[in-house]
């Protein structure tokens, strides 16, 4: 029996992966089974996760490159980076810097939901709520859940009446980009036992289809406004995926559409953290395409101190807004490490 094939008993059996295994093959899922990690990305991951966690900060938090600046939203993706090589709170490698970026996020739970430290806005609890629904899933507590079901009333109370949201923590306009977060969050929250009203991610849906480009087949940041982009685009048709809109003509539009702009530079970094999990859902050529594409990039623009990895935002044009290194590894790490399956939210 292969170590991939002895890997899904024991998902099947336990509900989720030993967050504790070493790194391991890649070959599960319809679609994705010519993809693997070869050894030098296997490198890249490792080295990439010793430098994200010498970069935890004290109270568990990870911060951009400015100061200790946006701790909820860098804390958020850094989390999701460990989840995707298999490590889960206090389980595996890096089990107690998950625990303390956990307990970060906790903490910073406000009573009335918003997730909140320094200079936070509903980006920044978007991908939170989303990591914090991803490791309820798959480690569960009561008190997880508590704060997990803060976060989703909050995202529920503050959409608008177009079915989006805004950067502000309560009802306004709405754009593509802070909604797509809420969208993947209630969906997290809901697939991990969460009741959300699916009125509410109905009406979230409406509003990602009213930014479809018909002529392009892309999306725009705003419901009639605008022209189409890479990364909005890669957002939107994620976001759809993630509500069981696999084979929706607009999800299948906006995957050749990436794959028709794969090197626009404009949002890079925030645009492939879509683009990865949407073209891995397409699969089949697409998926294996794209992965080897931007793997052999990744490879390339690596940085190296001692066995760290870590990668500079060269990549975006002008997108990453003084973020950081944090930023770019921890998306780069879970893109580089989707083929691992470790993430329930990206399997479709």
């Amino acid at each position: 029996m292969t170590r991939t094939i002895l890997w899904l008993c024991v998902v099947l059996l336990l509900g989720r992966p030993l967050a504790a295994a070493p790194l391991k093959e890649s070959g599960a899922g319809v679609g994705q089974d010519a993809v693997v990690v070869d050894d030098r990305t296997e490198a890249l991951i490792r080295g990439a996760l010793k430098y994200m966690a010498s970069r935890q900060l004290p109270n568990g938090a990870w911060a951009a490159a400015e100061g200790e600046k946006h701790l909820v939203a860098m804390t958020g993706y850094v989390l999701m980076a460990f989840l995707a090589t298999g490590n889960l709170p206090n389980e595996g490698e890096y089990g107690k810097n998950v625990a303390q970026g956990l307990e970060f996020l906790l903490s910073s739970v406000k009573p009335d939901g918003f997730i909140e430290n320094g200079n936070t806005n509903m980006y920044g609890h978007g991908i939170a709520t989303i990591a914090l629904a991803e490791m309820y899933g798959q480690s569960p507590s009561p008190r997880l859940r508590a704060k997990l079901e803060q976060a989703i009333r909050l995202i529920i109370a503050c959409q608008n009446d177009q079915g989006g949201w805004r950067y502000p923590p309560r009802v306004g306009d709405a754009d593509i980009s802070v909604t797509v977060l809420q969208v993947v969050a209630l969906r997290a929250a809901k697939n991990s036992g969460l009741d959300v009203p699916q009125s509410t991610i109905d009406r979230a849906v409406k509003y990602v289809r009213d930014c479809y480009h018909k002529s392009s087949g892309g999306f725009t940041y705003q419901a009639g406004r605008g022209e189409p982009g890479f990364a909005r685009t890669a957002a939107a048709i994620y976001s759809l995926q993630v509500c069981g809109l696999y084979d929706d003509p607009m999800v299948k539009a906006g995957s050749k559409y990436l794959m028709k702009n794969r090197n626009d530079r404009q949002w890079f970094t925030y645009g492939n953290f879509y683009a990865a999990p949407a073209q891995y859902m397409i699969g089949g050529d697409t998926w294996k395409e794209y992965y080897v594409q931007i793997r052999d990039l990744l490879a390339r623009e690596a940085r190296t101190q001692g066995e760290m990895v870590y990668w500079e935002p060269k990549l975006d044009g002008g997108g990453s807004r003084g973020a950081g290194p944090i930023y770019t590894t921890a998306v780069y790490t879970s893109i580089l490490a989707m083929p691992y399956h470790y993430i329930p939210l990206y399997q479709r």
